[in-house]
């Protein structure tokens, strides 16, 4: 009698268990595999999450994983996703030259390949290309420093020292050349001073983003070049080492009440360079909203699995060496004092909260 109650009682969970069981979703729309390259920077974290919300509100599932800047975890880890029969792959390279093999192994079996934010190079199997205007992001950076300084209205020289992303970063190379469309001219002119005379991405770059070797570059640069000379900009392009280049300049004097700080320019609105920008450290940063990059990503993987022309609106650009590949590029805007409350806080990227 005991057994058939337990038996009665067990039918009757697995029917209540069955009858609140979601529809099924996520299972027919298969898993996208999203690489990213490291968890070290805010702004990787940001793009991560909003990808998997935007793809699992469409019903996929989704296969995150983050390399921790180890291109061998990198390329395993697509390996991974391309064994468990990933739909599309969605990365962001650690090194764009490094992926020729694993992706010759998705096309295979073909999977189609999205390269986020970063360009993949040396490849055919980069399907399409969803980032920025990286070029424009530069030139938002060099014209802040330049309506800063008051280049436009004819004051000067002033001294600027010149910082550069990771040269395994394809997109390091169009931040430089759009600033440097901006600057070079101040430069040739003199109202601008390169004391170190380092220029060029061969002597500017960062290697991986690494702050503490913008803090350690900047360090040398105050030393060898401005012993009695101030710095009076910095162009910096991103948050990260605008935070290394600022933790120099301050164990040196700068940024207090004798000594201002020099201009330094930003990007990625990280929260840290925010809360700088009100205290009136970091000058400016470059916001790329990351929500809406998940969004024109989600769209091109709806786009392919449905068998339809992802939207693109740049066909020119973004020669990887094997293909031009066609991209959508959205639109950054530059954030400082003037504007950093409507920007951020208006379009709901933070809570003002968050900042102050």
């Amino acid at each position: 009698m005991k057994r058939a109650i337990l038996r009665a009682i067990l039918a009757t969970i697995a029917i209540a268990a069955l009858g609140a069981a979601p529809p099924a979703s996520a299972q027919d729309k298969g898993r996208i595999g999203i690489s990213m390259p490291t968890k070290s920077m805010a702004r990787w974290i940001a793009d991560g999450d909003n990808m998997v919300k935007v793809l699992r509100e469409r019903g996929y599932q989704v296969d995150l994983q983050y390399a921790e800047d180890d291109i061998p975890n990198q390329l395993a880890q697509i390996e991974n996703m391309i064994t468990k029969d990933a739909k599309v792959l969605v990365i962001a390279a650690i090194d764009g030259s490094t992926l020729s093999q694993v992706l010759q192994n998705a096309a295979d079996k073909s999977i189609k390949v999205i390269a986020y934010d970063r360009l993949i190079k040396g490849s055919k199997n980069v399907d399409y290309y969803a980032t920025f205007d990286n070029f424009q992001v530069g030139v938002l950076q060099a014209e802040s420093l330049v309506n800063k300084l008051g280049l436009k209205q004819g004051k000067g020289p002033f001294n600027i020292e010149v910082f550069g992303g990771s040269p395994d970063d394809n997109n390091a190379f169009f931040f430089y050349d759009g600033a440097m469309s901006v600057l070079k001219p101040y430069i040739d002119s003199g109202k601008l001073v390169v004391r170190s005379k380092q220029l060029g991405m061969n002597k500017v770059g960062t290697l991986r983003w690494d702050g503490s070797a913008a803090q350690a570059r900047m360090d040398n640069l105050l030393s060898a070049y401005y012993g009695k000379d101030k710095l009076h900009a910095v162009l910096s392009p991103n948050d990260t080492l605008a935070t290394g280049i600022l933790s120099s300049l301050k164990g040196l004097g700068y940024c207090t009440a004798q000594q201002a700080c020099p201009v330094v320019s930003g990007q990625d609105a990280d929260l840290p360079s925010v809360k700088s920008i009100i205290k009136g450290e970091q000058h400016s940063t470059v916001f790329k909203d990351t929500r809406a990059l998940a969004r024109v990503t989600a769209d091109m993987v709806d786009a392919l699995l449905s068998g339809k022309q992802p939207e693109v609106n740049d066909t020119k650009t973004y020669n990887n060496g094997v293909k031009v590949v066609p991209s959508y590029l959205l639109k950054p805007v530059v954030v400082d004092a003037s504007n950093w409350n409507a920007v951020l806080v208006g379009s709901g990227y933070y809570k003002e909260s968050q900042i102050k």
